[in-house]
């Protein structure tokens, strides 16, 4: 393997790391998870870093990182939800959101072409309060207890930039698909 293809080899063990775990949470292994979480965190940066230090960027790798990252946070809310941690109408709505984002993906490559999304900072803003949820929620089970009231508060603001993310990608790119379909073949 060239060195060059190392950040897309990175990514893909962070691809096979989410359904470990998503079952690593399901059977109780929690500490277990929370490292994993830190492994595939640690992974997302490294990835990155010698992405854009050496140039080693390509097509392959801006599509799977993304995937990679979306799949993992799925699967850890997921796994929250099995291990009691999180309620199901945050991870539905979590779930939900990320689901209209791919849809809406499909179907503006469908309506207007490819499609080279660029997340908004609400949209990054949301990626970010979803990742410290997950991790406070793993820290929790770890056994490292956090205060009730700051999960709930936790559980709640990423509800709230949640909703507003997903409904704000739908507004954007909606209009953006609008101006910019393509025009029938006669």
């Amino acid at each position: 393997m060239k060195l060059r293809h190392l950040p897309n080899a990175i990514t893909g063990l962070r691809l096979a790391m989410a359904p470990v775990l998503l079952w690593l949470l399901w059977a109780g292994f929690h500490r277990e998870a929370l490292w994993l979480a830190v492994v595939a965190g640690a992974s997302d940066a490294i990835d990155g870093l010698l992405a854009k230090r050496f140039g080693w960027r390509s097509r392959l790798g801006s599509l799977l990182d993304p995937v990679a990252d979306k799949l993992m946070l799925g699967c850890a809310f997921a796994g929250l939800l099995l291990a009691g941690a999180l309620p199901g109408w945050v991870v539905g709505l979590v779930l939900a959101r990320d689901a209209v984002i791919v849809t809406g993906a499909v179907v503006w490559w469908r309506l207007a072409g490819p499609f080279d999304g660029e997340p908004s900072w609400l949209g990054k803003a949301t990626t970010v309060a979803q990742i410290a949820l997950v991790l406070a929620c793993l820290v929790d089970l770890a056994g490292w207890a956090i205060p009730v009231n700051r999960l709930i508060d936790g559980i709640l603001g990423v509800a709230f930039l949640t909703f507003v993310s997903g409904l704000d990608y739908v507004v954007r790119y909606g209009a953006k698909a609008w101006l910019h379909r393509r025009k029938p073949t006669a």
